[in-house]
C-alpha cells in the first residue's frame, strides 16, 4: 500500500509540474572566433572590405552560432621586434580581450621584410609560441589554428632580393611552430598560388581571393571539405596503373574514415549495403585535419573489367568496367595532338576495347583572334579539361580518329606486345602551339634563377617565341585585366591539366612530343625541359616509393627553320645528361620531316619507335627485340679521330643506312671556317669519312668540327641495324687531331 502510495505521489507531482508553465532554456552563447592577422585579414583592397573580408565571408558561412570578428592589422609582423609588431597593435588587445574560443592566425606575410626576417629569425619560432600561449591563457579552452602564409608571386618588387627565400624559410617555420605548440595547420599558400590573378598587387588577395581563403578557413574549423572529391581521371571506364603499389587518393571530410575496395563485381543488398564478388584489394584509411587521403593498394595483376568503390559513411561513388593495366600520359604540343583521323597511317589504327582513352579538350589552341567572355573566365578558374565524356573505350572508331596519333599507336603497340590480359590507358592532355614553361609548375619556375624570368610579363616576353606572342595578343585583344590567364602563360597547363588530374592518381609513364614553340632559343629550352619532367613526377608523386616515371619524348622532326638543326643536337645532349640516372629517353623523327609542313603526317612510325624503347627498356621485352641495339639509335658518339685527310668517327653501337645507300649528310669544318661535305663508309661502329676536294681538312690550329644532319631539313640517312633500324640524330662534334 504504501509503495502505491508513493508511485501515486509521483504521478502527482510530474502531472502538476507538466501542467506548468516551463522557464525557456537558455539561448547558447555563440562561438567566439578571432581571424588574427594582418592586411590580408584586415581586407586591403578588397572592395566593400567590411562585407568582404575573408572574416566576414567565414563568420556568414559558419553561421549564426558564431560570432566572427576581424583582428587584423596592417602591416603588422609575428616578430615582437619587427618593425610593426602584431603584439603592441590595439587589435591584438582587443582580441585578448574578446577571449576567443577559436582562434586563426595569419601572420608572417610582413616578416618577409629584409628589416625583420634576416636579423630577427631565431626569434620568430619563440615569439609565435609566446603569441599562442596569450591566447591559451585569455581562454584556456580555446582552439588555436596557425596558417601558413598566402603566396607571394614573382611580381612582388622583392621577390628577387630575399622575399622568395624567406617566404619558404618561414613557412618552414610556422609549421615547426605548428607541430610543437599542437595547433592546428591551415594551409592557404596552395589556395591562391595557382590564381596569380587574384593577388592584383601580388600580396593581397581581391574579393574572389578573400572568398577562397574564407572557404578553406571554413572547411578546417568544421571538417566539411565537400564530401568525396576525386581527380577528373576518376570515371567509369578508367584504367588504374597496376603495380606492387598503386596511389588512390582524393579529399574527403576530415576524420572520415575511407573504405577503398577494387572487386570484379558490386551489387546493393536490401540493406543498402555494398556486396562484393572477388576482391582484388582493399584498404581503409582516416581523411587527414586537411581532408586529403591516400591507400596504397597491391594491383599487381591486371584486370580488364572491375568496380571500384570508394565510400565514406556518406558518400559511395561507384566507378563500374573499370580496369588495371598500363596508364601513360601524352603531352606536348601539335605533333602529339595531332589526330589519327590526319594521319597517313590512319588505316593501320585498330580500334580495340583493350585501349580506354581519356582526352583533355581542347587539344589546339585558339589561333583566330580574341577569346569571348565565357572563354576568358574559364581559364582563370583553370578550367581547362572539359571531358564531360571521361574514359572511352579505344573500340569506339569516332574517338580513336579524334584521339592523338602518336600516342595512339604507341598504345596499340603496348597492347599487341604485352597481350590480350592488360589493357592500356592513353591520357592525351597535350595543347597545340604550347610551349614548355606551361607544363612547368609555378614553384619550380619561381625557385630557378634562370626560369623565373620567363615569369615575368609574360604576353610580351622575349624569351618567348613571337608566333606564342602574338597569339597571345591576338586571344586577349582588349581585354583590360591585366592578370587574365591564357593557355599560352608559363605555368599555365601545369596548372590547369597535370596537376589536377594527378591528384591521387597514378601513371606508368609520359610520352612527350614538344619543342616547335622553344627552337627559337635551345638554351632556354636547355633548362625548361628538366624542369617540366621534374615537374610531372612531383604531380604524379613518382618518387615515393625509389621509382622514377619514365619520360620518352620525340625529337623535333626536319623542317626549313634555320634553327632546327641546333635545338635538334640540344635535345640529343640533354638525353646524353638525363637518361643515365634520370630514366629519360629521346626517339629521332628527323627522317620522316617535311620540308614546308611542322606537321609531318606519318605519326605511326614515331609512336612505335616510343613504343619499342618503353617496351625494351620499361616492360623488359628482349626476346621479342633481340637486343637494344635494335630499339635504339646509334646517337652516342664515342669520338671522332682526324688521321691525314681521314675522320673516323666511333659510335656505341652497329650501324647502317636507311635506304641502304652510302652514308649521307656529313660536313667537315675546313680552315677557311665553312662546312663542306664528306663522303663516307660504315664499319661496324665506325664512319669512315675523307674531306671533299673543296674543303681540305685543318691539320694546324684548332680542330676541325665535323657535323651530320646539320640543315633544318634534311636527307641524311644513318641509321641502326635491321630490322628497326632507328635513325641518328643530328650532332656536331670537334675531332680529336692526330698528325702521325
Amino acid at each position: 500500500m504504501k509503495k502505491i502510495c508513493l508511485i501515486l505521489c509521483a504521478l502527482l507531482v510530474v502531472s502538476g509540474a507538466s501542467g506548468a508553465r516551463r522557464p525557456a532554456a537558455a539561448k547558447p552563447a555563440p562561438v567566439r572566433v578571432a581571424c588574427v592577422g594582418n592586411s590580408i585579414t584586415y581586407g586591403m583592397l578588397v572592395e566593400d572590405r567590411e562585407r568582404n573580408c575573408y572574416p566576414a565571408v567565414l563568420g556568414r558561412m559558419l553561421g549564426p552560432g558564431y560570432d566572427v570578428r576581424n583582428f587584423g592589422h596592417s602591416g603588422a609582423t609575428l616578430l615582437n621586434k619587427g618593425h610593426n609588431p602584431y603584439t603592441r597593435t590595439k587589435e591584438y588587445a582587443e582580441a585578448i580581450a574578446f577571449r576567443p574560443d577559436i582562434v586563426v592566425i595569419h601572420l608572417g606575410i610582413n616578416d618577409t621584410d629584409p628589416r625583420n626576417w634576416p636579423n630577427f629569425r631565431d626569434e620568430f619560432i619563440p615569439d609565435y609560441a609566446a603569441l599562442i600561449e596569450s591566447f591559451r591563457e585569455a581562454n584556456p579552452a580555446a582552439k588555436v589554428y596557425i596558417c601558413r602564409m598566402t603566396p607571394i608571386p614573382h611580381r612582388h618588387r622583392r621577390f628577387k632580393a630575399g622575399t622568395r627565400d624567406w617566404h619558404h624559410q618561414i613557412q618552414e617555420a610556422i609549421e615547426r611552430v605548428a607541430a610543437s605548440q599542437r595547433t592546428g595547420l591551415i594551409d592557404l599558400e596552395p589556395v591562391l598560388k595557382d590564381r596569380p590573378e587574384l593577388l592584383p598587387d601580388a600580396v593581397h588577395p581581391n574579393v574572389e581571393g578573400a572568398r577562397l581563403l574564407a572557404e578553406e578557413i571554413y572547411r578546417a574549423l568544421t571538417g566539411d571539405y565537400g564530401k568525396l572529391r576525386m581527380s577528373p581521371a576518376y570515371t567509369d571506364r578508367m584504367v588504374l596503373q597496376r603495380g606492387v603499389v598503386t596511389r588512390i587518393g582524393g579529399r574527403a571530410n576530415a576524420g572520415r574514415l575511407v573504405a577503398v575496395t577494387v572487386a570484379d563485381t558490386v551489387r546493393r543488398a536490401k540493406s543498402g549495403r555494398l556486396r562484393f564478388g572477388q576482391i582484388d584489394a582493399s584498404d581503409t584509411v582516416t581523411a587527414g585535419a586537411d581532408g586529403w587521403w591516400e591507400v596504397r593498394l597491391p594491383l599487381e595483376e591486371p584486370m580488364l573489367s572491375g568496380v571500384l568503390a570508394i565510400a565514406t559513411e556518406d558518400t559511395v561513388a561507384l566507378y563500374r568496367d573499370v580496369a588495371v593495366g598500363e596508364v601513360w600520359i601524352a603531352a606536348g604540343q601539335s605533333n602529339m595532338s595531332w589526330p589519327v583521323a590526319r594521319a597517313a597511317e590512319r588505316a593501320e589504327a585498330r580500334p580495340t576495347g583493350r585501349i580506354r582513352l581519356f582526352r583533355a579538350d581542347p587539344t589546339f589552341a585558339d589561333e583566330r583572334g580574341r577569346l569571348d567572355s565565357t572563354e576568358l573566365a574559364r581559364l582563370n578558374r583553370l578550367d581547362y579539361i572539359r571531358n564531360p565524356q571521361g574514359w572511352v573505350s579505344g573500340s569506339d572508331t569516332a574517338a580513336v580518329e579524334e584521339f592523338s596519333a602518336v600516342a595512339w599507336f604507341f598504345g596499340q603497340m603496348l597492347a599487341d606486345s604485352l597481350g590480350a590480359g592488360v589493357p592500356v590507358g592513353l591520357i592525351e592532355i597535350s595543347l597545340g602551339g604550347a610551349p614548355a614553361e606551361a607544363f612547368v609548375s609555378r614553384r619550380i619556375l619561381e625557385d630557378d634563377p634562370a626560369l623565373v624570368d620567363v615569369l615575368y610579363d609574360w604576353r610580351n616576353n622575349e624569351m618567348a617565341q613571337d608566333w606564342v606572342r602574338g597569339v597571345i595578343r591576338g586571344n586577349l585583344e582588349g581585354v583590360k585585366n591585366p592578370l587574365q590567364r591564357h593557355f599560352f602563360e608559363p605555368a599555365y597547363l601545369y596548372e590547369s591539366r597535370v596537376a589536377p588530374l594527378a591528384a591521387g592518381y597514378d601513371a606508368e609513364g609520359v610520352i612527350w612530343y614538344q619543342g616547335e614553340s622553344n627552337a627559337h632559343n635551345a638554351e632556354l629550352h636547355e633548362r625548361l625541359f628538366p624542369a617540366v619532367v621534374k615537374s610531372f613526377r612531383e604531380a604524379f608523386n613518382q618518387n615515393f616509393y625509389g621509382s622514377l616515371m619514365p619520360f620518352y619524348f620525340v625529337q623535333l622532326s626536319s623542317l626549313n627553320r634555320p634553327s632546327w638543326p641546333y635545338f635538334r643536337d640540344s635535345q640529343r645532349r640533354l638525353e646524353e645528361r638525363l637518361h643515365g640516372w634520370d630514366d629519360v629517353h629521346m626517339v629521332v623523327s628527323s627522317d620522316l620531316g617535311d620540308s614546308t609542313d611542322v606537321h609531318p603526317r606519318h605519326k605511326k612510325p614515331i609512336g612505335e619507335r616510343l613504343a619499342r624503347r618503353c617496351l625494351f627498356q620499361r616492360y623488359s621485352y628482349p626476346n621479342r627485340f633481340k637486343s637494344l641495339e635494335t630499339v635504339q639509335s646509334p646517337t652516342v658518339i664515342d669520338g671522332a679521330t682526324q688521321y691525314y685527310d681521314t675522320v673516323f668517327v666511333d659510335f656505341s653501337r652497329p650501324l647502317a643506312t636507311l635506304d641502304d645507300k652510302p652514308v649521307r649528310g656529313f660536313e667537315i669544318e675546313a680552315a677557311d671556317g665553312k662546312f663542306y661535305p664528306a663522303t663516307g663508309r660504315i664499319e661496324g661502329r665506325q664512319v669512315i669519312l675523307t674531306a671533299s676536294s673543296e674543303g681540305p681538312l685543318r691539320l694546324q690550329g684548332t680542330p676541325p668540327r665535323i657535323r651530320y644532319g646539320w640543315q633544318p631539313f634534311t636527307r641524311a640517312n644513318l641509321c641502326g641495324v635491321a630490322p628497326y633500324r632507328m635513325p641518328v640524330s643530328t650532332f656536331e662534334i670537334r675531332v680529336n687531331c692526330r698528325k702521325h
